[in-house]
């Protein structure tokens, strides 16, 4: 496996500058994704919109991002990683602003298109450039730090941008994450060192990942793993009130404890892939499955409930790093579309966990029925794991090191 080129190395503190710039980008992204759900009322009431006709506007987002995601990794392969991730940042920054000035629903629908392209390219290069500048050992922990901001963001971010929308417009939101793009374009510019294009970088040759059975087969763990984790998300708001009891009150309470969840699966996360990948990747699996299992009698009382929201939170942020960095394995000549595509598989894990959440609930079988599917969800996952890890060894000798992706 050819390895992720490395830049000269860096002190601690020019690693953990250059790191927490492109952490912003990715707390960014996340108050962008998530705070428009929670001001979907103030905006549909503001456009004269039908509330499922505003759910179009977090569905345009969701589909920029799995359209971005590949199209601009490829067309920027032959380009400096450091002026791709800050021309991504300037498009996002723009997007946003946009969405501040529209006026009417179609512009908004468009410009919420346009926000998303940049996100999972923008996490993808920005991974690259973290595994680059991080000693082969800390890899995985370096990614995971990068996507510490998506995390933090569901705790402060969020939170936040959607208090600032309720009490000056739900615009405002915008606004703010349009500030959060250019200081996350001035950090990258001044503390990420600058990267030469690798030689032999060219469209061709990232498109050459979507030849790899092991890249698709990695983007299948995401999507069908992920998509029970977002088919528990998705109706929490209900399920809590429903099934748990508590009052609407309590429900920022809710989220932001998936949001510390995510905060620290990260964070273990990051470390456990870099002993093992494969390993990490069949453990967090077998894990997810058994809580979402156990969430659904969870959810009856209150303390195991909370507790539960936030373990669920945790092993589904547990499972990204080792998922971005099987993909950098599997496809080392095509680091920033492979590392990209994740996040594509991701916003497909959360149609589809909605989508089959909402078909259980329809059908009659209550608001816990969502996390039976997630773990049988996770179940196929887990074999989708094993059928990865079998064609590695059966195929070519296990790596060596403490970041194999072999099982």
């Amino acid at each position: 496996m050819t390895p992720v080129r490395h830049a000269p190395a860096l002190s601690e503190r020019q690693l953990s500058l250059a790191i927490i710039a492109l952490a912003m980008g990715g707390f960014g992204i996340g108050t962008t994704e998530f705070a428009i759900m929670g001001l979907l009322q103030e905006m549909v009431r503001d456009l004269g919109i039908a509330v499922p006709t505003g759910g179009h506007v977090i569905s345009a987002y969701a589909i920029g991002v799995v359209v971005g995601a590949p199209l601009l990794a490829t067309a920027t392969a032959r380009l400096p990683r450091k002026r791709v991730a800050i021309g991504l940042m300037l498009l996002f920054a723009a997007g946003n602003l946009s969405s501040f000035f529209a006026v009417d629903y179609g512009w908004l629908l468009f410009t919420r298109f346009i926000s998303g392209l940049p996100h999972g390219a923008f996490f993808g290069v920005a991974a690259v450039i973290a595994a680059s500048l991080a000693a082969p050992t800390r890899r995985a922990w370096t990614v995971a730090m990068v996507m510490m901001g998506l995390s933090i963001a569901n705790v402060i971010g969020v939170p936040f941008a959607t208090w600032l929308g309720q009490q000056f417009g739900w615009r405002t939101m915008f606004l703010l994450v349009g500030a959060i793009g250019l200081l996350t374009v001035a950090m990258i510019t001044r503390y990420v060192p600058a990267q030469a294009v690798h030689q032999d970088a060219s469209i061709r040759r990232e498109l050459g990942a979507f030849r790899r059975l092991q890249v698709w087969m990695t983007l299948l763990i995401g999507i069908v793993g992920f998509g029970g984790f977002f088919a528990v998300y998705t109706y929490i708001s209900p399920t809590m009130t429903e099934v748990t009891g508590l009052p609407e009150a309590v429900l920022p309470v809710v989220v932001a404890l998936y949001g510390l969840g995510m905060v620290a699966g990260n964070m273990v996360g990051g470390r456990m892939a870099d002993i093992s990948v494969m390993g990490t990747i069949y453990s967090m699996m077998g894990v997810i499955a058994v809580s979402l299992l156990a969430f659904s009698a969870a959810a009856l009382w209150a303390p195991t409930a909370l507790i539960f929201v936030f373990l669920i939170g945790a092993t589904g942020s547990m499972l990204v790093p080792s998922l971005q960095i099987r993909l950098l394995d599997v496809s080392p000549d095509a680091p920033s579309l492979a590392s990209s595509l994740i996040h594509a598989a991701l916003n497909t894990a959360n149609a589809l966990g909605a989508f089959l959440g909402g078909v259980v609930i329809a059908l009659g079988w209550g608001y816990t029925a969502p996390a039976l599917v997630g773990a049988a969800l996770a179940v196929v996952g887990l074999g989708v794991a094993f059928t990865s890890g079998y064609l590695d060894r059966v195929r070519r000798p296990a790596a060596p090191g403490p970041t194999t992706s072999s099982g």
